[in-house]
């Protein structure tokens, strides 16, 4: 978890940034801001209109079943909403163990409340997996709204997702290859973004082996699935 762009100095950064990109031939698909706060979100849309970034990402913050949390969650997320319109940019909120929203029935609540269609869900099979919720059968009660996939395995329904090896993607518990495959069916077509948290303590060897095995396994479902 680092910020790869400084919300503060993004302006002197969004030259290097362009030049990692075209360098690589790389494609920024997505961005996160960890609060819901408006200064740090305008930045953000900013960044990521100037960068060419579809997506900004949020938590949504508050208390899991505290009915006065996920009122103000979804209040926040439609002037936040109405904020990304004016930027051309989509703000995502994911379903979070612990937060105001963390399972389907939330998630659908600020779906409801929600009409902006610069407004979309960010879906993130762990956190729903591990609301004890199977994210293949979750998937496809609000497929119509996704607009950004968080994605990473995990062994066990516990609050955090384990150690980095079993947030690989094909080494836990999730049905990913069912959860693939509501997204091929449904023809999603927007990012698919692998986030493995806890590695601090890692070295860049053992982090990238997780993220090659993810790739390799995400890409192999995928072409199985024609969506490749």
């Amino acid at each position: 978890m680092c910020e790869h762009l400084e919300l503060d100095h993004w302006e002197e950064q969004a030259p290097e940034l362009r030049r990692i990109v075209e360098e690589n031939g790389l494609q920024l698909l997505s961005m996160e801001v960890a609060a819901l706060d408006e200064e740090r979100l305008g930045k953000a849309f900013a960044a990521a209109n100037a960068l060419d970034i579809p997506v900004v990402n949020v938590g949504p913050g508050g208390k899991s079943d505290v009915e006065d949390d996920l009122l103000s969650t979804i209040d926040k997320l439609t002037r936040m909403a109405g904020l990304a319109e004016q930027y051309g940019v989509t703000l995502c909120v994911k379903a979070h163990v612990g937060g105001s929203i963390y399972n389907t029935p939330t998630t659908l609540r600020a779906i409801d409340a929600i009409a902006n269609a610069s407004f979309g869900i960010d879906m993130d099979p762990s956190h729903i997996y591990r609301a004890n919720e199977n994210p293949e059968e979750a998937l496809p009660q609000v497929i119509g709204r996704v607009r950004h996939i968080h994605i990473r395995d995990c062994k066990g329904r516990q609050a955090g997702p384990g150690p980095i090896e079993a947030q690989a993607c094909g080494r836990g518990d999730i049905d990913l290859i069912g959860y693939c495959k509501v997204l091929a069916e449904s023809g999603y077509d927007g990012p698919v973004c692998l986030e493995v948290i806890g590695a601090n303590g890692h070295s860049l060897a053992q982090a990238t082996a997780v993220a090659a095995e993810s790739y390799g396994y995400l890409n192999a479902v995928l072409r199985s699935l024609g969506a490749r």
